[in-house]
């Protein structure tokens, strides 16, 4: 026997042991909601409310919150802690003939990671713009664009993005992704009560003596309005807010099925999964608490529409409209945004990371590198997209795209439906529910919506995924 390969192997099986590395139930949860508070709650989270009906997409979300994407991030999670595997090994060790799903599901962060760093890079350059006294600037119309058209300083504002999460996931699961969590987390929460609060207390009259206030931009996020509502319109906002979760709760990504292997035995599960539930569902209303009384004060109901761009395009302008105050709220707003957009970033990262170090069994600061420089090369890619290398083409959902919508459009629309399908597939027909039930209440925990999680990952939720799927097919 070559006594270099034993070397490795009991390296490994130490590794293994030790794997167990989030302190305790509140570094798992603070993590774990810090994936899931990201740029899909900040950003995407109150435009779709905004187009979907107000309360109505609430509720339906809210709805789904609780059913579909409960199971979902259960068994994640519980795929994550039984296997002690990241997601490119646990679906094998689970089944061996399902190994191939791990490949797609770490596929799927693979090809996020250099996107979401290029919008990430973004959310940095008009933190920058606020924060050094050029927010009217950053309020032109022309502004963003001519951001996205130059060369050099997306690209800079890419890599420095970037090199701050792999710091972070550099310092492990413990000393980097915990200790980050635990300050960026409540600091998040912070900043967005105080913007929130704020919205409420707007009051605006436009130039045809009309008054709008905050409270009445509240009103269209919590009243569903059903006027002159379809059942075509219906099932559109149920699909919209099932999408959402997928950005939302972080599941088909890999993310869930990474921290749950970081998860200690001795941890709640069901009650961390419950704590995750109410931290990102409260968020992301808090988000549209922000974010819609704001832009209806000074733009209307016509503002709300502004779709991808509300952030980028319509926030700046709105804050520019609040005179020197909205510099200051600008650069809050800002860095909340950077913080969110950080966290979910360490987390898609980590779960390429940790993929390779179990794979190959390397070092945590070679697996780091390696995905660092990887999502570097097709991040510059991504950002010359919208210059050197434009170009325009429409996807099969008739959407018109980018080289970034056209890798966002592969990984949330086709990749991540599948992976959630055969994960529901996998948990349901092949090893069993009652196998990650069993996970669940290892330590005699009672598992309260255990016949949920049954009738939804053994039915409903793989046929509201295929609809989910078939959908990204339809202009």
């Amino acid at each position: 026997m070559d006594p270099a390969k034993t070397l490795r192997g009991e390296c490994f099986i130490m590794e293994e042991k030790k794997r167990n590395s989030f302190t305790g139930s509140l570094g798992f949860v603070l993590a774990a909601a810090g994936s899931a508070v990201g740029l899909g709650n900040i950003w995407r989270f109150p435009y779709l409310a905004a187009r979907d009906g107000g309360g109505l997409f609430l509720v339906v979300y809210l709805v789904l919150v609780l059913t579909f994407g409960f199971a979902l991030l259960t068994a994640e999670v519980a795929i994550g802690r039984k296997t002690k595997q990241s997601p490119l090994t646990a679906y094998g060790k689970l089944a061996s003939k399902w190994k191939p799903l791990g490949y797609i599901a770490c596929l799927v962060p693979v090809i996020i990671m250099p996107y979401y760093c290029v919008i990430g890079g973004w959310v940095l350059k008009y933190f920058l713009a606020f924060i050094t006294g050029s927010g009217a600037a950053a309020a032109e119309g022309d502004y963003f664009t001519g951001f996205l058209s130059g060369v050099q300083e997306p690209i800079v504002m890419l890599a420095v993005f970037l090199g701050l999460t792999m710091i972070v996931v550099l310092g492990g699961v413990d000393k980097g992704i915990e200790k980050f969590s635990k300050f960026a987390m409540p600091a998040l929460v912070v900043l967005i009560l105080i913007i929130s609060i704020y919205s409420l207390t707007l009051s605006y009259t436009d130039e045809n003596g009309v008054t709008r206030t905050g409270l009445q931009g509240l009103k269209i996020l919590v009243v569903p309005d059903l006027t002159g509502l379809t059942v075509k319109q219906f099932f559109s906002t149920v699909m919209d807010a099932m999408g959402q979760l997928f950005y939302s709760l972080s599941v088909a990504m890999g993310i869930m099925i990474a921290y749950g292997s970081y998860m200690r035995d001795d941890t709640n599960l069901s009650r961390s999964i419950g704590h995750i539930e109410i931290f990102d569902t409260g968020i992301a209303f808090l988000a549209g608490v922000m974010i819609i009384p704001t832009v209806f004060v000074f733009m209307g109901r016509d503002g709300m529409q502004a779709g991808p761009g509300l952030m980028f395009v319509a926030l700046p302008n709105v804050f520019l409209h609040m005179g020197k105050v909205g510099t200051v709220i600008g650069c809050l707003f800002f860095a909340l945004v950077l913080f969110a957009a950080i966290t979910s970033a360490v987390s898609i990262l980590e779960a390429v990371v940790s993929s390779i170090m179990d794979q190959f069994h390397i070092s945590r600061g070679k697996a780091v590198l390696l995905e660092g420089l990887c999502a570097l090369v097709i991040g510059i890619i991504v950002c010359l997209g919208y210059n050197v290398l434009y170009f325009d083409i429409t996807l099969p959902n008739g959407a018109s795209a980018q080289i970034l919508d056209i890798l966002d459009y592969i990984s949330n629309n086709l990749l991540m439906p599948i992976v959630a399908i055969a994960t529901c597939i996998l948990v349901g027909w092949i090893i069993k529910p009652q196998t990650l039930i069993d996970e669940v209440t290892k330590n005699g925990e009672k598992f309260r919506r255990k016949h949920l999680f049954v009738i939804m990952i053994k039915f409903i939720a793989p046929i509201l995924l295929v609809v989910l799927l078939f959908e990204s097919f339809i202009s």
